[in-house]
């Protein structure tokens, strides 16, 4: 995909912030070692960050540039590196890897999640939080009209979520520690728009951006239209244009 626009993601950043801190409330007290953002966009949670741990050196790991810029801005970071999640190495044991909404993106996870573990320094922590939304119809919807509108070049016939089931996780990280396992499904309020629909809004800086990538300008303006329209159907509006999105997202803490 192209680099990430900072400040079309940052548009429901309230939204987006909440499970990070959610997920922050569950992590306990950290040995030592620096405490890294592991896809840390724009630098959403930075704050939080150092808030909780000022004496810990904070690290900040995105594969974006401008998502990178922009978390510089915030200057809670002691270093910024642009690196693959799947295949970053930390100069020292982390005492936190920290990743909120950015797995989601890389398969491998029955490789992932263990490598991280294995990174940690002793009695450190791995917190993460991935949407899993993707039967809801804001994702299922994305699918269904790309087949539809542009079969020759998205076919989902053996796709596969790629956020597992909860308990998939346990398994896979439970000989390595303590695990906490829960998800939470948020029922968001999105505010009327001038153009679109409300989730279409939400979705475009995210799930919407690999569909839409793949397609021509021509293919691209009539997959939104068809995709508005069907939004409006799943997710009707209120009288002011509003509207009531529930989003399920998947928690995981493991401390070794």
């Amino acid at each position: 995909m192209s680099d990430w626009n900072p400040e079309t993601y940052a548009r429901f950043r309230g939204l987006r912030l909440r499970p990070a801190l959610d997920l922050l409330a569950q992590v306990g007290d950290l040995p030592v070692g620096p405490v890294v953002d592991l896809g840390c966009g724009n630098g959403a949670v930075a704050d939080a960050l150092a808030i909780r741990w000022p004496d810990h050196e904070r690290i900040g790991i995105d594969t974006s540039p401008s998502m990178l810029a922009k978390a510089g801005e915030t200057g809670c970071y002691h270093r910024l590196s642009e690196a693959d999640a799947a295949l970053w190495q930390p100069d020292q044991p982390p005492a936190l890897i920290f990743s909120n909404a950015a797995l989601q993106w890389l398969d491998g996870h029955e490789r992932l999640f263990p490598r991280l573990a294995r990174l940690l320094a002793p009695g450190g922590w791995l917190a993460i939080q991935m949407p899993r939304q993707y039967d809801a119809p804001s994702h299922r919807l994305l699918r269904d009209l790309a087949e539809a509108h542009v079969p020759h070049r998205f076919s989902f016939a053996h796709w596969q979520p790629p956020v597992w089931p909860p308990e998939a996780y346990w398994r896979l990280l439970a000989p390595f520690g303590q695990v906490n396992i829960w998800e939470t499904e948020y029922l968001q309020r999105l505010d009327a728009t001038e153009t679109g629909h409300p989730v279409r809004r939400f979705t475009e800086s995210t799930a919407m951006r690999p569909f839409v990538e793949a397609m021509s300008g021509e293919e691209a303006d009539a997959f939104v239209v068809a995709y508005d329209a069907a939004l409006a159907e799943a997710y009707p509006l209120a009288p002011d244009g509003s509207v009531l999105f529930p989003f399920r997202r998947l928690f995981i803490t493991l401390e070794v």
